[in-house]
């Protein structure tokens, strides 16, 4: 039997597994000393998201269907980073992928657990600046729309519930609260 805090791992299965995660079925003692059971999502990679801003504080979205979610989504620059690699190098990567940007100054502006709850998907964010621009190059399986606009108009966006993306909404309030506070510079 494995502690994990005040749960006890009786045992450990795991059920289903692709490149980019793996399923397990726990048998359990949750912390009152009862039997259950609970299902684990495990991903193989970081969720790694960027927030691009040039001088004028003008920033990139990125727009593409989302499979499981069955919808399109506006959502910033992101993707997935091996856990062996620095996770700036991963979003250096993705936002020269996605939105043909490479950047001089990086800053991380936040570490969440997307759903802590069912799964142990980690999420790093930054904001790019000192920005550069090329042509992206997509991965073979992503068809993207890339949009230019202006930071506050993203903003509003997420207030307005137009955008959701968990890693958009997260970075943008971030960045927000940031210039508001005087502590992300233009």
């Amino acid at each position: 039997m494995i502690e994990r805090g005040p749960w006890k791992t009786i045992r450990e299965e795991l059920r289903y597994e692709t490149p980019w995660i793996a399923v397990t079925h726990h048998d359990i003692l949750d912390p009152s000393g009862r039997e259950g059971i609970y299902g684990v999502v495990h991903f193989k990679n970081l969720a790694i998201g960027v927030v691009p801003l040039d001088n004028e504080l003008n920033t990139w979205i990125v727009g593409q269907y989302r499979y499981p979610i069955q919808a399109y989504s506006w959502e910033i620059p992101e993707g997935g980073g091996k856990r062996d690699i620095p996770p700036i190098e991963s979003a250096m990567r993705e936002l020269r992928e996605e939105a043909g940007i490479v950047a001089g100054r990086w800053t991380e502006i936040l570490r969440m657990d997307l759903s802590n709850s069912a799964s142990d998907e980690h999420a790093v964010l930054y904001v790019a600046q000192d920005l550069t621009f090329f042509e992206p190059e997509p991965d073979h399986n992503e068809e993207l729309a890339l949009r230019k606009l202006p930071f506050e108009e993203l903003y509003g966006m997420v207030v307005r519930g137009e955008v959701r993306d968990s890693l958009t909404v997260a970075a943008v309030m971030r960045v927000k609260l940031m210039l508001l506070e005087g502590s992300l510079r233009p």
